[in-house]
């Protein structure tokens, strides 16, 4: 199930729209004390950006990587771990858009339990590239586009 928050003051920089995706803790995520091992989080943050482009913004992620050849990997990454999280709990990982470059796409995370605790806020800058050459690239226009209507939706609320 996808949640989308929306807020009238979103822009080119600091978009108030939030895709929310609940997401079960499972054992696989977890260390031999049944919290979430602290890594496990980024593997969770990534798969929320795969589908947050292939849900909200309808741009299948497996195709800008395997069939268009383009890479984002992160660049910068900045983490906060405020509360641990218990294998069994279901909590909710949120994304929103920080700033979307010319080749490159700033990312706000967070990880709140069901009660509202922030569990981990993230930031990560993702670079456009060429999967062929490892060269960073400007963003493509179908993603830009998706992701500026996806942005400006907010707007619109």
């Amino acid at each position: 199930m996808t949640t989308d928050v929306h807020n009238a003051h979103g822009s080119a920089h600091g978009c108030a729209r939030r895709f929310v995706r609940p997401v079960p803790i499972r054992f696989a995520h977890c260390d031999p004390a049944g919290i979430i091992f602290f890594p496990q989080y980024l593997v969770l943050f990534n798969g929320l950006v795969e589908d947050w482009f292939n849900d909200g913004l309808q741009v299948p992620y497996a195709d800008l990587i395997g069939v268009q050849r383009t890479g984002l990997p992160i660049v910068h990454l900045e983490c906060d771990f405020r509360a641990i999280t218990r294998m069994g709990e279901t909590v909710n990982f949120e994304l929103s858009v920080h700033k979307l470059g010319t080749r490159s796409l700033t990312l706000d995370m967070a990880c709140h339990g069901a009660d509202g605790e922030l569990r981990v806020r993230a930031q990560k800058v993702l670079v456009f590239t060429d999967l062929d050459t490892h060269a960073a690239i400007a963003a493509p226009e179908r993603v830009r586009h998706a992701i500026t209507r996806w942005m400006q939706a907010t707007a619109q609320a």
